[in-house]
């Protein structure tokens, strides 16, 4: 565990083994260590979710972001993090890792 005070900063990061170019593409919050009903995105397709998130550019190896940290209603002690990385081909130009953000395409409604 690592203990934080409410609305602290907290800074996370990945570090790969190789050099390969890399993205956070989701990280969820819940009260459960099993990730059960209730959770909460602070990334989710590489986008920030939550108003605190602070995505910095990826350096070398290293995956950064920070955020404040907060309890979930009904003051449940603990928060746990899950992070999903993808880990791309340096030599393609077009990766999922160069593309960022990927948000939901708005759908075209016929008459």
């Amino acid at each position: 565990p690592y203990y934080i005070d409410l609305h602290q900063t907290l800074f996370a990061e990945v570090t790969l083994q190789s050099t390969a170019p890399n993205l956070i593409d989701t990280c969820t919050a819940s009260p459960q260590p099993d990730f059960g009903s209730l959770t909460y995105d602070l990334i989710r397709s590489g986008c920030n979710k939550d108003d605190t998130v602070v995505t910095y550019p990826a350096f070398e190896n290293h995956g950064r972001f920070k955020f404040r940290a907060f309890r979930f209603l009904r003051s449940f002690p603990s928060v746990y993090l899950q992070c999903d990385v993808v880990i791309c081909d340096s030599n393609t130009t077009n990766s999922r890792c160069a593309r960022g953000c990927i948000s939901r395409q708005k759908r075209a409604t016929s008459p």
